[in-house]
């Protein structure tokens, strides 16, 4: 049986489901190319991934990349990248990226961050303790500078040893935020 999903300029295809499992194979057809599911993506934090050019990671198969809004939000700037043509460009990437949210990021500063319903507070480590407000707006329109393909809305990331009550509390702050990504 076969389910297609349009997002915009993004379609998701299953090909396949196990039988025997949850376990599935698909297809993302984006502006910038298709991609197989499951996939390995590497990580290009700043619009790099470390220690391999583009040309490489061609050759070697790689479908798409993981760019990291909360890193390039700080630096360069995501009106930067936008004024340069966009990640693709500046990377010299012209396949799909995927865009998280910098939700994983502010709560790796658990020290210096606030999360609220309005977004996340924090100081940013790089241009010495300047207060930012990620809201999920904001989220998503860091990501449409960068050009992205696929975008991630911002979500609160919890610590392992979270309660239920607390996991409960985040989930419903996520989707409030997910809502307002829309």
């Amino acid at each position: 049986q076969l389910r297609r999903l349009h997002v915009n300029s993004m379609k998701f295809e299953l090909i396949q489901k196990s039988r025997g499992s949850k376990a599935r194979l698909g297809k993302i057809t984006t502006a910038h190319g298709e991609i197989q599911t499951p996939v390995f993506m590497p990580v290009g934090t700043i619009a790099t991934v470390k220690a391999m050019h583009p040309e490489e990671l061609k050759d070697l198969g790689t479908e798409i990349i993981l760019g990291n809004t909360y890193h390039l939000f700080l630096k360069p700037g995501h009106e930067t990248i936008r004024k340069l043509g966009g990640l693709h460009k500046f990377m010299h990437w012209d396949r799909p990226i995927l865009t998280d949210s910098g939700g994983y990021q502010i709560f790796s500063l658990s020290q210096t961050r606030k999360i609220t319903p309005d977004g996340a507070y924090f100081q940013s480590p790089i241009d010495g303790g300047k207060p930012h407000l990620l809201t999920p707006e904001l989220a998503i329109e860091i990501q449409e500078a960068l050009g992205s393909d696929i975008m991630m809305v911002l979500d609160e990331c919890l610590h392992p040893h979270a309660t239920e009550t607390e996991t409960r509390e985040s989930m419903e702050l996520s989707l409030r935020w997910a809502f307002r990504s829309l």
